[in-house]
């Protein structure tokens, strides 16, 4: 029998990992399970060198809980360890004080380094004990510590090749002698490791049919040629049993210049307010490190969901680091590239498919294009934008689409664009009777779109189809005369000035063709803009949401109502009529609220009334 201190110069050691070694005290059983993995798999490695004798058996993992006797045990049949290599790998894991001890794991891959992760179980327990007996010939081996820096070491009958670690779980971490809470951590960190784990409880009667916490074979360490369709969504169900079938999928597999392997899917979003982020997995080696990836998968690729597994990526370490780490630019780029290349492809082969789903394609795409410059200079090939009659145009189709009509004066071509195809469709009318091509730019990430766009595009202004009246949309022209007299127009812009609460008017009259509107609503495309910022982005812009909506009455002083409306001599009537052509045209930019809008509704009925007691 062997007693001793762990060769440590301070007897801080423990409570400094109990403290900081990992900031989630669950994490212990992630480090375990992995280092029972990681015997068992040595153990199929010597065997298969010949350098292991003896059948190899069952090779699986047990995790027992006993809550009676506050023990928690993870029981491998790996290699095991002979009282040599305990004392290696156990009492000899530092050799200099407990600074130096935790200065030099901070950065290191905890994964795989058996001794560091072993130290784990103290995080949560009072005394472990490992039994231990090697694939090596030889007796089995015991060795136990109660969280000082001193051990007992010493050869048992331990019969079983293989590990035995027994946490005996501290009053204040009883959480992990719940069954529930232990399954959960085994399902959330263990799913996809490549020995099948099994949960039980003491003195419980297993069943018949034991069924493994994990899938040992998952899809992402396979050969894409060997996968089919059904292979992938059947496994999205298993990563996302409720949502429905995902769009398609890229499949990652690199090992030069660096290691990474997984299957990232297009989800389908059918709502902007759907979009949710840290959905993708971050797998080392098969075990879950986390679900926050922001760093390693560009930001707009966020909106992805799957797994990514890469040993090349450090995991105990701080986001500075990330951010600065190369192997971690290498694989975001890489990732970039894939999703571009794989959308170039669908593109070229089945454009139909991609317009199908555009509806939730194009809020990755545009997100990426405003943030990714290397993603932008693809999908200039592939974006998208769909018109008001359901056909889509890439930017140069609509380019050459609209290259008479719609290039203004600066010779920029204008691209016109609704936000609400049902609200604003008189104007959208009116564009089309011009034989303009109006675009939606209805989602989330339009308005931010749009003025990346105007930036990173040559020679393209974007103008909202309500923002001028239809002559003026594209370049702005001199005043169209109307039929109506100086007097009359100066009667008309006088009955027509309005003073509404929140709202800055500005009246003029022009000549517009006999079937336009009477009175026409528009919204300074800049302003509009600049308000709509302010109202979602704060900053700066706030400003500008707190600014009165300014918008221009154009009066049609061509439209035949007015050789009526100038003849009526009863002025209340004659502001009445006049006052409801105005909110009409307000209430088509949604601009008419609250008391103005009861006023409305109000007036019209009396006009009503007064029609039928003319009648």
């Amino acid at each position: 029998m062997q007693k001793g201190q762990i060769r440590v110069q301070t007897e801080n050691i423990f409570p400094i990992i109990k403290k900081f070694l990992y900031s989630d005290h669950e994490i212990f059983l992630r480090e375990l399970v992995s280092n029972a993995v990681d015997a068992s798999q040595k153990l199929k490695t010597l065997s298969s060198l010949g350098e292991a004798k003896g059948e190899l058996g069952e090779l699986r993992i047990d995790v027992v809980l006993d809550a009676k006797e506050k023990t928690l045990s993870i029981v491998d049949k790996g290699v095991g360890m002979t009282s040599e290599e305990v004392d290696k790998y156990i009492n000899q894991v530092a050799f200099s004080g407990a600074e130096e001890f935790m200065e030099k794991y901070k950065d290191a891959n905890i994964i795989g380094h058996f001794g560091l992760g072993f130290y784990s179980s103290f995080m949560v327990s009072d005394k472990v004990d490992i039994f231990t007996k090697s694939h090596k010939e030889g007796s089995g081996v015991y060795w136990s510590c109660d969280g000082s820096p001193e051990f007992e070491l010493y050869d048992v009958d331990y019969n079983e090749r293989g590990t035995k670690i027994v946490l005996h779980i501290s009053d204040e971490n009883k959480e992990f002698l719940e069954a529930g809470r232990i399954k959960g951590i085994l399902e959330r960190f263990c799913k996809f490791l490549p020995i099948p784990i099994f949960f039980s409880e003491a003195g419980e009667k297993k069943e018949e049919e034991e069924k493994s916490i994990n899938n040992t074979d998952p899809i992402w360490v396979k050969k894409p040629a060997d996968l089919t369709k059904e292979d992938y969504e059947k496994f999205y169900k298993e990563l996302y049993p409720f949502n429905e079938t995902p769009l398609f999928w890229i499949h990652l597999n690199v090992d030069y210049p660096f290691n990474l392997t997984g299957v990232l899917y297009f989800p389908k979003i059918k709502q902007s307010y759907e979009i949710q982020k840290d959905k993708i997995q971050l797998y080392c080696n098969q075990v879950f490190v986390t679900d926050e990836v922001k760093d390693i998968v560009p930001e707009f690729l966020m909106l992805l969901q799957g797994v990514i597994d890469s040993p090349d990526i450090p995991l105990n370490v701080s986001r500075s680091y990330l951010q600065g780490d190369p192997n971690v630019k290498k694989i975001n780029a890489h990732i970039t590239k894939k999703v571009a290349d794989r959308l170039d492809e669908i593109f070229r082969t089945d454009r139909s498919s991609l317009e199908a789903k555009w509806e939730s394609l194009g809020l990755f795409v545009k997100y990426g294009m405003m943030t990714d410059d290397k993603f932008l200079e693809k999908a200039n090939k592939f974006l998208v934008m769909e018109d008001t009659d359901g056909k889509f145009h890439t930017l140069e189709e609509y380019k050459t689409a609209t290259e008479t009509l719609q290039k203004n004066k600066e010779g920029k071509q204008v691209l016109l664009y609704t936000t609400n195809p049902i609200q604003q469709d008189a104007y959208i009318q009116a564009a089309k009777a011009k034989g303009f091509i109006v675009i939606k730019m209805e989602t989330l990430v339009d308005a931010a779109f749009i003025n990346t766009m105007e930036m990173k595009w040559e020679n393209v202004s974007f103008v909202r189809v309500d923002a001028d009246i239809v002559d003026n949309l594209i370049d702005k022209q001199e005043s169209s005369e109307s039929v109506l007299s100086k007097d009359e127009e100066a009667k008309l812009k006088e009955l027509f000035t309005l003073q509404i609460s929140d709202l800055h008017v500005t009246t003029e009259i022009k000549g517009l063709s006999p079937e336009s509107a009477p009175v026409v609503a528009t919204r300074p495309e800049f302003m509009r803009r600049m308000k709509d910022m302010g109202a979602v982005g704060g900053g700066m812009t706030a400003f500008y949401a707190q600014m009165p909506d300014e918008v221009t009455l154009t009066v049609n002083g061509n439209h035949p109502i007015y050789q009526t409306l100038l003849k009526v001599s009863d002025a209340e009537a004659l502001n009445k009529q006049v006052r409801n052509l105005a909110d009409l045209a307000l209430l088509s930019q949604g601009l008419l609220k609250g008391n103005e809008l009861t006023n409305f509704i109000n007036r019209s009925v009396d006009l009503m009334q007064e029609r039928k007691v003319e009648a």
